[in-house]
């Protein structure tokens, strides 16, 4: 099963008041189930269903809890920040001889990219949720970004 089928079947755990999803399908077999506790924490189960070698894969998924939504901080001056929606490795462009996507004091609008996330050799193009002006870049070119990481600040005055 994709990453992104898996993590839609997070969302919907997430979404509905469902305490645990499994699925079985073309020879694997994947459960997820939601921490009750209040702890934003969700274990991903995997396992490959050959008789001779069953081998369980557990991949952790932290801080599903709730669906990303920019809000605005009131630490950074009332901007928004724009977090991580995964973990992976931060581009600020789209090649490494070609300009930033974005610079700080530039205007941002709604749907415009940001940055690229690799995840597991996939570039995720991360857009921009609010319209304002980039106040700060909080992340590193080429390192490593956690999930719910702020990666920005825009400020929506500006």
């Amino acid at each position: 099963m994709k990453k992104s089928q898996i993590l839609d079947l997070v969302k919907i755990l997430e979404s509905h008041d469902i305490g645990e999803i499994e699925i079985s399908r073309w020879g694997q077999k994947i459960r997820i189930t939601k921490n009750l506790s209040g702890n934003a924490h969700n274990v991903v189960h995997v396992k490959d269903t050959p008789v001779s070698n069953i081998v369980p894969h557990f991949v952790e998924v932290a801080g599903i809890a709730e669906e990303h939504k920019p809000a605005p901080n009131e630490e950074n001056g009332g901007g928004t920040e724009i977090k991580s929606p995964i973990v992976g490795t931060y581009y600020q462009a789209p090649a490494p001889d070609a300009e930033p996507y974005v610079k700080v004091g530039d205007r941002i609008s709604i749907g415009q990219p940001l940055c690229i996330i690799e995840a597991m050799k996939i570039m995720n193009v991360i857009e921009s949720e609010v319209t304002g002006k980039l106040v700060k870049i909080l992340a590193t070119n080429a390192q490593a970004v956690e999930y719910n990481q702020t990666l920005f600040i825009i400020d929506p005055a500006g």
